[in-house]
C-alpha cells in the first residue's frame, strides 16, 4: 500500500502543502484539503476555467443572457460554493445547459427577466432541499429519483434541445451557415481523436475557435457584433439584469431542479470515488451552495449554475482534487467577467458556430442519460423501467406542450412529471398486485 507523503500546512493557509508541493507520486491524489505550491496550483486553476470555457458560454450565446455576467456569475458561485461545503468539495459551478428549453420557452417577446426569475425560484427550491438533505439525509433522493429516472430526464434534455441545435431557436443554428457549422462540427470530432489528453477534453472550444476563424475569413461574422467588439471597454462591470416574476416562467423552468439534484449528487460521489472519502454528509451542502449560486446568478443576469463534469475530467488527469485551484479558477472567472471586451468577443461567435458545437454538446447530454442507465445496471427486462424512459423520452423528444390559461408545460417538465409519475406508480400497483419482475413465473418476454 502506497503511503501518503509529508505534508505541512501553512499557518495562514487553510490547505497543507502535498509532499514538497511539486511532484504527486504514483497511486498518490493531492486531496481537497491539500495544494501543491502556488505557481502549480494556479496553473491548474486556470485550467480549470479554460475547461469550463465552451459550455458555459455556450449557454448564455443560446439563451440570449449577457455572457460575461455569466461568466461573472458563475466565478462568483464557485466560491460561495466553496465556502457553503467548507472547503472539502471541489467543484466548478458552470452554466446549466438544463436550463437552455426552459428558459427559451420562458422568454417573454425577447424579455429575459421572466426567465431570471424562473432560475431565482429554482435555485431556492434546490437549495430548500439542500437543506431537508443536511438534516434528514440523501437516501430519500435515491428512493424518489432512482436510476432509470434520472438517467431518462437527462436524456429527454437532451433530445428535447436538438431542434435548438438546428435553428437556434428561431436565430440561426446549423441551418443559418450550414458550412461553417459542418467545419465547426468536424473541428470537434477530429481535435477529439487527434489530440492526447487535457486538448482532448478541449475540443468543443477548439472546435468554436476554427469556426470562429473560418467565418472571419469568409467574412461572415455579424458586422454589428465586430463594431460592438472594437468599442468595448477593457475593463468594465458586465451588464446586470434584473429578473421579473411570472407563474408561467416558474412552472417552466422549476422542473429543472430535479437535473441539477442528479447532477449534484452525481458529482459529489463521483469525487468521492476518486478521493476514496465518504462525502455523503456534504451532499446537501452540495445542493444548498448551488442553489444559492443560481439564485444569486438569476438575480443578476446570470444563467442558472450547477457542477461540472468538464472539471471532472481536469481533476481525474491530474490528480489534483484540491479546492486551492478552484478558488484560483473562481477568481479568474470573475477577473474575466470584469472585461466588457472579453464578453463582446464571446458574442461575435456566429450561429452556424454555435449549431455546429451545439450538435455535439446536446447529444452528448442525451448519451450522458444513457450513460447513467449503463454505470447503474438499469434493468431493461423490468417493464416498469422500461415504460419509465420509452414514455418520458418520446414526450421531451417530441416536445409535447400543455397550456391551461396563461401556463405552459412544455416537453422537459412534462417528460419530467411522467418518468416519476410512470415510475413510482406503475411500481406500486406492480407490488400490490404481485406482478413485479420476481414474482412472475418464467422468463420475461424479449423485445
Amino acid at each position: 500500500m502506497t503511503q501518503s507523503p509529508t505534508t505541512s500546512r501553512s499557518r495562514w493557509s487553510p490547505w497543507s502543502v502535498h509532499g514538497d508541493g511539486r511532484a504527486i507520486r504514483p497511486g498518490d491524489v493531492v486531496h481537497p484539503g491539500e495544494r501543491l505550491s502556488w505557481p502549480r496550483t494556479v496553473g491548474v486553476g486556470v485550467q480549470h476555467v479554460v475547461a469550463m470555457f465552451g459550455a458555459t458560454f455556450t449557454v448564455p450565446l443560446i439563451t440570449g443572457f449577457p455572457p460575461a455576467t455569466t461568466l461573472f456569475f458563475s466565478g462568483i458561485g464557485t466560491l460561495l460554493f466553496l465556502l457553503i461545503t467548507g472547503n472539502r468539495l471541489p467543484s466548478y459551478l458552470g452554466s446549466s445547459f438544463a436550463f437552455i428549453a426552459p428558459v427559451l420557452a420562458a422568454k417573454a417577446g425577447g424579455d429575459i427577466g421572466p426567465a431570471l426569475g424562473g432560475i431565482v425560484v429554482a435555485g431556492a427550491a434546490l437549495a430548500l432541499v439542500g437543506v431537508v438533505v443536511q438534516l434528514a439525509g440523501a437516501r430519500w433522493i435515491d428512493a424518489l429519483m432512482p436510476p432509470v429516472v434520472t438517467g431518462a430526464i437527462v436524456t429527454l434534455i437532451g433530445l428535447n434541445l436538438a431542434p435548438v441545435a438546428w435553428d437556434g431557436g428561431g436565430n440561426g443554428g446549423v441551418k443559418a451557415q450550414p458550412p461553417i457549422a459542418v467545419a465547426t462540427l468536424v473541428a470537434i470530432l477530429l481535435a477529439t481523436v487527434v489530440f492526447r489528453g487535457f486538448l482532448a477534453r478541449l475540443s468543443i472550444l477548439l472546435g468554436v475557435v476554427v469556426g470562429w476563424a473560418l467565418a472571419a475569413v469568409l467574412g461572415q461574422l455579424d458586422p454589428k457584433a465586430v463594431t460592438a467588439l472594437k468599442e468595448a471597454a477593457w475593463v468594465g462591470l458586465p451588464q446586470f439584469h434584473a429578473p421579473s416574476f411570472s407563474l408561467r416562467a416558474v412552472v417552466l423552468v422549476i422542473p429543472v431542479i430535479l437535473v441539477l439534484i442528479a447532477e449534484n449528487a452525481g458529482h459529489v460521489k463521483a469525487v468521492a470515488a476518486m478521493t476514496r472519502r465518504n462525502l455523503d454528509r456534504d451532499m446537501g451542502r452540495a445542493f444548498l451552495g448551488d442553489g444559492i449560486a443560481t439564485v444569486l446568478a438569476g438575480s443578476g443576469g446570470g444563467s442558472g449554475t450547477t457542477t461540472y463534469a468538464e472539471n471532472i475530467g481536469v481533476m481525474a488527469a491530474t490528480r489534483v482534487y484540491s479546492t486551492a485551484a478552484y478558488w484560483v479558477a473562481g477568481v479568474a472567472a470573475v477577473l474575466l467577467g470584469l472585461s466588457p471586451k472579453f464578453g463582446a468577443l464571446i458574442l461575435t461567435v456566429p450561429a452556424g458556430v454555435l449549431g455546429g458545437a451545439t450538435t455535439a454538446l446536446y447529444g452528448l447530454i442525451a448519451i450522458l442519460g444513457a450513460r447513467i442507465w449503463i454505470e447503474n445496471r438499469v434493468d431493461f427486462h423490468d417493464p416498469v423501467n422500461l415504460m419509465t424512459a420509452a414514455v418520458a423520452l418520446i414526450i421531451g423528444a417530441a416536445n409535447y406542450t400543455l397550456t391551461a390559461g396563461d401556463l405552459s408545460f412544455n416537453g422537459i417538465a412534462l417528460g419530467t412529471a411522467a418518468a416519476l409519475v410512470i415510475y413510482h406508480g406503475m411500481r406500486l400497483i406492480a407490488h400490490l398486485r404481485g406482478t413485479t419482475p420476481d414474482s412472475r413465473r418464467g422468463p420475461e418476454p424479449e423485445l
